[in-house]
């Protein structure tokens, strides 16, 4: 069965939004957990996320992009809500593959030894400007799927983070 067939089934009767929730739930959690390091909240806005997107998938309308970006995009909601409510700092994953494309992409010269310094600005960023990096260069997603996300173009997507490198670039220079 398609994705959209599934889409369609769900929307007529919720127990066949299961399959849903059972082939996204890890992938959505992990994308919560990566932005609060805490297990329990992770959990709960996970379930916050999935109940929300099964009350609401008569809404639902393809526009050209997975079913997992809306619930992607739902997930983002919920997160900024949460930051919101508890007056919480959203934590960052680093990874190394991450900042040697940041690095050989926009900072030419600069290897993945001055792992401490590019940690050291991307704290600098504002938080909206760290989730489009985190997004693109940690999680791997296409711009679309980031302008799906956040609800921008696709083109907005492209030029943030074309911006933010320069200032990335621009602030290593500075500090190195």
């Amino acid at each position: 069965m398609q994705e959209q067939e599934r889409i369609e089934a769900a929307k007529k009767d919720p127990k066949n939004f299961k399959y849903f929730y059972d082939l996204w739930y890890k992938p959505v959690y992990l994308f919560i957990y990566r932005r609060t390091d805490d297990e329990e909240v992770s959990a709960d806005i996970t379930q916050q996320v999935f109940l929300k997107a099964m009350q609401n998938i008569a809404k639902y309308e393809y526009r050209g992009f997975p079913f997992s970006s809306w619930l992607y995009r739902i997930a983002h909601n919920e997160l900024m809500q949460y930051f919101r409510d508890q007056n919480k700092v959203r934590v960052v994953c680093i990874e190394n593959t991450g900042l040697a494309e940041i690095l050989e992409d926009d900072v030419a010269g600069y290897e993945v030894e001055n792992r401490e310094l590019v940690f050291k600005t991307l704290q600098k960023l504002k938080p909206q400007e760290l989730e489009l990096i985190e997004m693109r260069y940690f999680e791997k997603r296409s711009f679309k799927e980031i302008s799906e996300i956040i609800n921008i173009s696709e083109n907005t997507a492209k030029v943030k983070v074309h911006r933010i490198l320069e200032r990335l670039r621009n602030l290593i220079t500075v500090q190195a």
